[in-house]
């Protein structure tokens, strides 16, 4: 880490110099932080938005997807005249124009259990932007495995969850509050049910707040916390997460020692 800041650096992260609890050691922290965002979507605009202007220094960025025109309504990142370009090129693009500190590594690929665990070894946190349970099951085995800290999120009509699970022993995981995904088309994604526009920015705050709380070693997470928004009646619900004895990547059970003992494309089942 280091602690030579250049003119430039001190004027543009002046605010967060002056605090208590970051000062010039904790953005040198950040600049020398590596984070990766799984979605350049609804969720992911945010998070790269903020993380990018915060000094995060190297952001990876995953996504598979093109930039389409029903994204503009919520995912800000992204302009009309992007459509039809890799999300992560269109990210790439807003990122070096917010602020030229920060290295973007796009990865322009689906997350699957062939790329997942090499995809988040070269990461310090991560920060899961998906869409769909298989992914969400995917990276809380492998960052679990791996003792790398992630923030998750996910957003519908008008609600949101996040939360934060450190990887670290002890704690629990996202298989401790859904030890299997739901069936197949039981629950609808945005494409068939919807999302509020503006609900990804608050949602995608919060992750984006984690990760960097976590990268200065600040505060606490929600690390054994899962807190659930209604933009509709404006409140927000906090439930505790207990680690299960009984999980099978990281309680007694061990029964998962690699993504590759899981069959995430049904129900993400052992």
């Amino acid at each position: 880490m280091s602690l030579n800041l250049d003119p430039e650096q001190l004027d543009r992260y002046s605010r967060h110099i002056i605090m208590d609890g970051v000062g010039p050691e904790g953005q040198a922290e950040l600049l020398d932080t590596r984070v990766l965002c799984l979605g350049a979507g609804g969720l992911g605009a945010p998070v790269i938005q903020y993380l990018a202007a915060a000094g995060i220094g190297t952001l990876g960025i995953a996504d598979d997807d093109v930039v389409e025109r029903s994204n503009l309504q919520r995912q800000v990142i992204h302009a009309d005249a992007d459509v039809g370009v890799p999300k992560v090129d269109s990210a790439a693009s807003y990122v070096e124009r917010l602020n030229p500190d920060v290295t973007v590594e796009r990865h322009e690929t689906r997350v699957t259990a062939e790329n997942v665990e090499s995809l988040v070894a070269d990461y310090d946190i991560v920060v899961d932007c998906s869409d769909n349970f298989e992914t969400r099951y995917l990276v809380n085995d492998a960052c679990t495995l791996a003792g790398i800290p992630f923030a998750h999120g996910a957003i519908l009509r008008f609600e949101g969850q996040v939360t934060t699970f450190e990887a670290k022993e002890g704690g629990p995981c996202y298989r401790c509050l859904f030890p299997e995904a739901p069936e197949p088309g039981t629950v609808p994604g945005c494409a068939e049910a919807g999302v509020l526009g503006v609900l990804p920015g608050v949602v995608g705050t919060i992750q984006a707040t984690e990760a960097v709380k976590l990268a200065l070693g600040y505060g606490e997470s929600l690390d054994g916390r899962f807190v659930f928004y209604d933009a509709g009646d404006m409140t927000f619900e906090e439930v505790p997460v207990e680690p299960r004895p009984d999980c099978p990547v990281c309680g007694d059970g061990d029964t998962i020692d690699s993504v590759r003992d899981v069959e995430y494309a049904s129900t993400c089942a052992i």
